[in-house]
């Protein structure tokens, strides 16, 4: 599911790049501007849901341990979507559904008392 799209802000979550000893310039916790999204294929990484963002043009991609790529894209699994109003996203998690069917709620039998 792809829930990307340009011109989105989104945030870095994952800066960690196995194997890879050249500096790819995302940072964890950074505020970045969707200017690309899409599926790439990639013949050492295969294929997988891409963003590119206006802060950062990569170039050529054609370094000692570089794959000839030109600005290729960051996976999209590296960034989450920019939550501003936390408290509203989180209030719309508990927000009933509209689709969602409703139970009727059961009233508990009520017990009369006995006269002795």
């Amino acid at each position: 599911m792809n829930d990307f799209y340009v011109g989105q802000k989104v945030v870095c979550i994952d800066d960690k790049f196995k194997n890879v000893s050249i500096d790819q310039i995302i940072r964890k916790g950074q505020i970045y501007t969707i200017r690309w999204v899409g599926m790439y294929k990639h013949y050492v990484d295969g294929e997988f849901l891409g963003i590119k963002v206006e802060e950062i043009h990569r170039g050529n991609d054609d370094g000692p341990e570089g794959y000839g790529a030109a600005d290729m894209p960051y996976r999209a699994s590296r960034f989450r979507p920019l939550v501003e109003d936390k408290i509203s996203s989180l209030r719309k998690l508990l927000a009933p559904k509209p689709d969602a069917p409703v139970e009727p709620v059961q009233k508990a039998p009520v017990k009369k008392k006995e006269k002795v």
